[in-house]
């Protein structure tokens, strides 16, 4: 007898246990380094698949997203263990989230894709709302491109950045001028860089 499926409450997807097992551990995790209170809350779209990418795996090097990040920022990993890495950025008052908060089936379609983040997006609006209440709220990643508008109508509570409905870190190749509108935006947090 199969296994039967269920929604999951982070990404929207039909899953078995195992996948909620997965968002489990992420949750706990992120849990670990949220700061009292955030500064600057970083809205990605799509949680990595390789927990490498995941900023907050805590055995895994930081590469993919988590490394463009702490790059960003900039935020120095070289001789430090992850954890000593992830209370820095915790002590900056910086959380990153994802709107859908679990990897996606790689053999899900744009338009699948797409549709799972408008409907996870309200999930996401009334979570950083109600529980997060970050001083200001930075968009990454190209998926959040489409949802942007939406987020900045979206009365969050607190200013959006960028101004403009895009995002930034959006592409592999992030340019000088992105990254300092991304610094400034973080600057605006009273965050002073490690």
């Amino acid at each position: 007898m199969p296994t039967p499926l269920l929604p999951c409450d982070g990404c929207g997807q039909l899953v078995d246990s195992a996948h909620m097992s997965c968002r489990l551990e992420r949750l706990a995790w992120t849990t670990r380094f949220r700061p009292i209170h955030i500064q600057a809350l970083l809205l990605a779209g799509i949680t990595p698949a390789k927990s490498d990418d995941f900023l907050y795996s805590p055995d895994s090097p930081f590469e993919g997203e988590a490394a463009a990040i702490l790059q960003a920022i900039p935020l120095s990993t070289e001789g430090k263990s992850r954890e000593t890495v992830l209370t820095e950025f915790q002590k900056l008052g910086l959380m990153l989230t994802h709107v859908l908060e679990c990897p996606l089936d790689p053999n899900l379609s744009e338009q699948e894709t797409r549709a799972l983040l408008e409907k996870q997006l309200p999930a996401t609006i009334f979570r950083v709302r109600r529980s997060l209440k970050p001083k200001r709220v930075l968009l990454l990643s190209s998926t959040l491109q489409p949802f942007a508008e939406k987020l900045h109508q979206a009365n969050l509570g607190c200013p959006i950045f960028p101004v403009s409905p895009s995002a930034f870190l959006s592409s592999a190749t992030v340019s000088d001028a992105d990254l300092l509108a991304f610094r400034t935006a973080l600057s605006l947090s009273n965050i002073s860089f490690i």
